[in-house]
């Protein structure tokens, strides 16, 4: 107490507000060491729990008001002015500023005892002795009002209460001291969950979701044991003082308790027979806007406490062994998050519901995130809450560029629109609508730069480049990766070939096809140093780490995420798959250990061993280091200051586990995305590309399913050189090309277009169109009746999307012709 008192008289006329002190005094008194009355590591013996939980919600309340009111900033302010005024040194505004902020890390730590888990679980106990009292089984109130006990709300309400204090004060991990203590108090996020089931879902135990995921049943009544109230009575004189204190600041006496009403409205959580409605709770269909103070309250605390434990649960206790929670609540606490964060955006979030979404965002992008990399949801669920509003593409679209130019990222959660919605839950859109919306966004952007005066087709004014087919990447890099932005005019390619002659050929955006799909498959190809390949099955590409010792590496890099934007900007695919790591970078999304086995499998096993070793994991022999072979020479990097001279143990084997994988995943590629990013956003927005997940980008670069839809393929198709639709060899070509199998369909593609996927939305977006051109080149009559048929190979010009197809007569020999083509893997040489 002498050291708050010190305190109180230097500073409570410079920044901090009496209510703060009284605050602060009050949580001292409970729990101080300087306290005779109190246990160590433990509440005041004679306490009055429901009282000073109470006590301390109204100072909590008053101060958080002049905290949101800018209450902290306008003493600073006042503050600062004092010494810009009286003092004589020249760097007064930083002294006020230090001085400031160790006067809000003082303040703080006189609430540390907030933070430790012996203090939640004493309210905890209380409170369920209070119930086993009154013999109540069940959530004894569903109000906030003050009833004399101590129940589950109060305490929820203290903690929430307490997360925004510490975010605003504690200058150096915000409210990370308190969010550590809930997530790992044994219980407490289950708690809360099955409390805010009472709320949500009533008689939520009868309800079955019927879902091609799992089978068992989502468990009946789970709050039993966790919502009970106990209360100690006062023993001792001096406890006895305190809770008088406590009941005079409450302005009630013990007796005089006063019942608050329940919450209002009992909605259904029928499921019917559209399946979106098992995933919209009718509860938060406005938003935050309609829900209870109490309900509010406990999904802020919820979400604080559940994302953070999200951050360190991995994917065997996630999906394994499903705790905190099986995933059929997993499931629900996702639709709880998605409903409440898109109503809440598109009606508007006012300042006092912002911590809410804040949190609820925070967890509901964590759990899509986790979705997306290992599907525990239906799709169904992603999709429910906008199923009947959503806006249409264009008008979204134009929504979203407008709030984007013109207002800022912090107001963005306040403005209620579309826009916001697709800025921030962008997933409530099928994937199909939000690819036909970056392509609207890429279309305004063209009709934008034409309207500046910029070029934008074909012709005089393109940008020419010469470019030697053995040197494809470098005289690429060396003459487009100045352009910046001007890449995204067209470009006329002229090649030189291997014998150093010109190509004859004009470029109507054949060539600059072909010349990105060829500069492409070189830079990305393992032996030109620049990328490698993860050694999961599916072969993603990744940073090569030896590339920045490579000549102009960084800078070619850079070059690199030009082409793949210049390919986006201009609907050219390209057939080749990024590292989900790498990819969440471009989206600017940070990478947890899971996504490690998506990069090093090996790694990642090795990794879960250490976390989950049940021995003394010092017997590892392990240190805070990581060894690579660089050229040849194995090099050994810290994973912290000094960390080989740190063992790992039991005590510090998560450090080592997430250091590790932040090492792999972030600060190990961070040189290298960023390049990549850097050139990425000369032609394609962040914000157009922050409508995907790491997977659908890379559907956006490489297209759509493994197969091939042949009516859709024979719809956009255009024929020339004397064929039509009528043509006996092209009624022959639909016929064996249906006949084919899946993975020939696809490699047929290849051999035409350079890339083995079809168009995301069809084939109408190929371009240029798939084209099948007539080769004349009859067998003589004697050959036909002996049964011979045209020995001549199909070929193809990938850079037109054009199949040269003979005039075959029969549709074995066409088979047997193509097939033998594709399996070749070649082209214009074939004959």
């Amino acid at each position: 107490m002498s050291e708050m008192d010190q305190l109180k008289i230097l500073h409570s006329s410079k920044a901090i507000l009496p209510v703060a002190w009284a605050l602060a005094n009050t949580i001292c008194l409970v729990t101080g060491d300087e306290n005779d009355y109190v246990e160590p590591g433990g509440l005041n013996q004679g306490l009055d729990y429901a009282v000073y939980v109470h006590v301390v919600i109204i100072l909590a309340e008053n101060l958080l008001s002049w905290l949101d009111d800018g209450g902290w900033t306008e003493k600073e302010n006042q503050y600062a002015q004092v010494i810009a005024e009286t003092s004589a040194e020249p760097f007064g505004k930083a002294l006020c500023e230090i001085e400031t902020c160790a006067l809000k890390m003082t303040y703080v730590s006189l609430l540390r005892p907030v933070c430790q888990q012996w203090h939640l679980t004493k309210l905890l106990a209380m409170s369920k002795m209070d119930a086993n009292i009154n013999g109540d089984e069940t959530l004894p109130t569903k109000t906030l009002k003050y009833s004399g006990k101590l129940n589950l709300l109060g305490i929820a309400y203290f903690y929430s209460c307490m997360l925004r204090i510490f975010a605003i004060l504690n200058p150096t991990v915000g409210s990370l001291p308190v969010l550590n203590m809930l997530s790992f108090t044994p219980g407490f996020p289950v708690t809360l969950w099955e409390a805010l089931e009472n709320l949500l879902f009533p008689g939520h135990g009868d309800i079955s979701v019927v879902n091609d995921f799992h089978t068992r049943k989502v468990s009946a009544n789970k709050n039993d044991g966790f919502l009970k109230k106990q209360q100690k009575q006062p023993s001792k004189d001096g406890g006895n003082k305190l809770v008088n204190v406590l009941h005079k600041l409450t302005g009630k006496s013990q007796a005089g308790v006063d019942h608050g009403d329940s919450v209002n409205g009992n909605p259904s959580a029928q499921v019917g027979d559209d399946l979106h409605d098992a995933w919209d709770v009718e509860l938060l269909r406005c938003g935050p806007q309609k829900i209870s103070r109490e309900m509010s309250c406990l999904l802020h605390l919820f979400c604080g406490t559940y994302s953070h434990l999200l951050l360190v649960l991995d994917d065997i206790e996630f999906y394994e062994k499903q705790v905190p929670f099986t995933l059929e609540q997993q499931q629900r606490i996702a639709s709880v998050l998605n409903t409440l964060a898109y109503n809440g955006l598109a009606h508007g979030i006012s300042q006092q519901d912002r911590p809410l979404m804040d949190s609820a965002i925070r967890c509901l992008h964590l759990m899509y995130e986790r979705d997306c990399r290992h599907q525990f949801c239906p799709p169904v669920l992603w999709l429910s809450p906008a199923r009947k509003s959503r806006a249409p593409i264009a008008v979204a679209a134009r929504t979203h560029e407008a709030m984007s130019a013109n207002i800022k990222s912090d107001d963005a959660l306040t403005v209620p629109s579309m826009g916001s919605v697709i800025t921030v839950t962008p997933h409530v859109y099928p994937f199909e609508e939000r690819v036909q919306m970056f392509r609207e966004f890429i279309n305004m952007d063209k009709v934008s730069r034409k309207m500046a005066g910029e070029f934008t087709g074909p012709g005089s004014r393109a940008v020419e480049i010469v470019v030697r087919r053995s040197h494809i990447v470098e005289d690429g890099f060396q003459q487009l990766n100045s352009l910046g932005s001007r890449l995204k005019s067209s470009i006329h390619v002229s090649f030189v070939s291997e014998c150093g002659l010109p190509e004859a050929g004009l470029d109507y955006g054949g060539l600059s096809k072909e010349f990105l799909t060829d500069i492409s498959k070189s830079a990305f190809s393992p032996e030109h140093g620049l990328f490698s390949q993860t050694s999961t099955s599916e072969r993603h590409l990744i940073p090569n780490p030896t590339a920045k010792y490579l000549e102009n590496g960084i800078q070619m890099i850079e070059f690199l995420g030009r082409v793949v934007g210049k390919a986006l900007y201009e609907g050219i695919l390209l057939d080749y798959s990024f590292s989900h790591v790498f990819v969440q970078k471009l989206l600017g999304r940070y990478s947890f250990l899971d996504e490690l086995s998506t990069l090093d499998p090996e790694l990642y096993r090795n990794v879960l061993y250490v976390k989950h070793y049940d021995g003394d994991v010092k017997d590892l022999s392990l240190d805070f280091t990581v060894t690579e072979e660089l050229f040849g020479k194995r090099h050994v990097i810290e994973l912290k200051p000094g960390g080989k001279d740190v063992c790992v143990s039991n005590e510090n084997k998560m450090q080592y586990v997430h250091a590790m994988a932040d090492y792999k995943l972030n600060r190990q590629i961070l040189p290298f995305s960023n390049a990549f990013y850097r050139g990425l956003a000369d032609l394609i927005s962040p914000s157009w590309l922050k409508l995907f997940n790491a997977s659908e980008f890379n559907q956006l670069l490489s297209g759509g399913d493994l197969d091939i839809d042949v009516d859709d393929l024979r719809n956009y198709t255009r024929y020339t050189g004397g064929y039509s639709e009528g043509s006996r060899t092209i009624k022959l070509f639909w016929e064996v090309i249906k006949g084919f199998e899946p993975n020939e369909r696809c490699m047929l593609l290849k051999f035409v277009t350079s890339c083995s996927r079809a168009p995301l939305l069809g084939f109408k977006h190929l371009q240029p169109s798939f084209t099948i051109h007539k080769v004349s080149c009859d067998a003589s009559l004697w050959a036909t009746i002996g049964g011979q048929d045209v020995e001549r190979l199909p070929s193809a010009s990938t850079c037109y999307n054009t199949l040269k197809l003979p005039t075959y007569k029969r549709a074995s020999t066409l088979r047997a012709k193509i097939l033998y083509a594709i399996n070749s893997n070649t082209g214009f040489e074939l004959s």
